[in-house]
């Protein structure tokens, strides 16, 4: 018997990714061994007081049901307390803060929340699929709105302005930006809040990256008028080293925290009590957590300069975030050509760019989330590889 999928499901693939490790699992199992390089799955421990924490709250007997929908007041004041110290943004815990199982939910919620057939989204590219994945399982339309390397990846908001916004709810944006580890400044932030005053759009700030290599994180939030206008999701996965544990956050005005939590409330429970007690602590940590592992992510980020050299890559050397992205040779067709090759000559897997939109057609991306000795046995791969072929 067969039974058709919805078809909400009908355009939406399966994720690069999960088909991407099914391929490289069939090669291990034949005694590859190949190096992973293209996932941001960070390989480090959080800090041990968070596992300590975790360990001791799940020893007691009263911390195993279910949990508040809105989080645990302990884990919502602990994020105010951290937006306001690293970010200079101001949140109730009590109503402007909604912890979530990871932001990637978060993308889903807010798109359910507020989207339906007929509106439309902008959402760029590249950019991380997960947006334009969202959008079409809410039935609206997705907009892409082109980045390039001449704007330092940031988006044109003024020929924007010159396109027809009349269906557009909201705009996804991302900086630190995933892919290509480009920055926002307050410059442009302020400019966008006022883009989406004058066209009645919700600005929605993916900003996972922002602790890593860089001294000086940045929020929209801490721009006066972006609560009026954006929401921003964050999460413990990146700066803390705590991927697995699916735990992030959405931050905003109490009417859209409220109206998101209409959506998230039918679909999932609060978190496992323990979690969030131990990701409150991790966001209690001083910034030496934060300056100890961008140490170990600047050094990484040498060797993975060097892969790039070794594959006669163009990379700016001031991008930030988990990752480094580069352009391709001229000689190679596409960045899908250029992983394929490496991954069959030198076993060592990158990821192509093209995955994240026809912008990111002629780059690739090399994550940080290796160690400094895998990173040395991918340079002799492929240096091997180079001389015997």
């Amino acid at each position: 018997m067969q039974i058709e999928v919805a078809k909400r499901l009908q355009q939406t693939e399966e994720y690069y990714f999960s088909k991407k490790l099914r391929e490289i699992d069939e090669l291990n199992k034949a005694g590859a061994r190949v190096i992973n390089l293209g996932i941001g799955s960070p390989d480090l421990p959080p800090h041990p007081e968070v596992i300590q924490t975790l360990t001791t709250e799940a020893a007691k007997t009263n911390v195993h049901g279910y949990q508040n929908y809105k989080g645990s007041p302990v884990l919502r004041q602990a994020i105010a307390d951290w937006y306001q110290r690293y970010y200079q943004a101001t949140f109730n815990p009590n109503t402007e803060i909604l912890p979530l199982i990871g932001s990637k939910e978060g993308i889903v919620h807010i798109c359910m929340t507020y989207l339906q057939e007929g509106d439309e989204v902008l959402i760029p590219n590249p950019g991380y699929p997960a947006y334009a994945a969202a959008v079409r399982l809410s039935g609206a339309t997705a907009i892409t709105y082109d980045l390039s390397e001449e704007t330092d990846w940031l988006p044109d908001l003024k020929k924007l302005s010159e396109n027809d916004l009349s269906k557009v709810k909201l705009m996804w944006i991302n900086y630190p930006h995933m892919p290509t580890g480009s920055s926002a400044n307050e410059g442009f932030y302020l400019e966008l809040i006022a883009f989406a005053k004058a066209n009645h759009i919700l600005i929605c700030h993916d900003n996972p990256y922002s602790f890593i290599l860089t001294d000086s994180p940045k929020s929209i939030m801490s721009i006066e008028g972006a609560k009026d206008v954006a929401l921003e999701l964050n999460s413990l996965s990146k700066s803390s080293n705590m991927a697995g544990w699916r735990i992030g956050m959405l931050v905003g005005a109490e009417a859209r925290i409220n109206e998101v939590l209409r959506f998230k409330s039918n679909m999932d429970s609060g978190m496992f009590l323990p979690a969030q007690l131990a990701a409150a602590k991790a966001l209690q940590l001083d910034q030496t957590w934060y300056q100890d592992l961008n140490a170990i992510y600047h050094e990484r980020r040498q060797l993975v300069f060097e892969i790039m050299n070794l594959l006669g890559c163009t990379y700016k050397k001031n991008q930030v975030g988990l990752f480094v992205w580069a352009k391709i040779p001229d000689n190679y067709e596409s960045g899908y050509t250029l992983s394929d090759e490496v991954l069959d000559l030198s076993r060592v897997f990158i990821t192509p760019g093209g995955i994240f939109g026809s912008a990111g057609n002629t780059y690739i991306r090399i994550s940080l989330c290796a160690s400094v000795e895998v990173l040395k046995e991918a340079i002799a791969r492929i240096e091997q590889a180079k001389q015997t072929n």
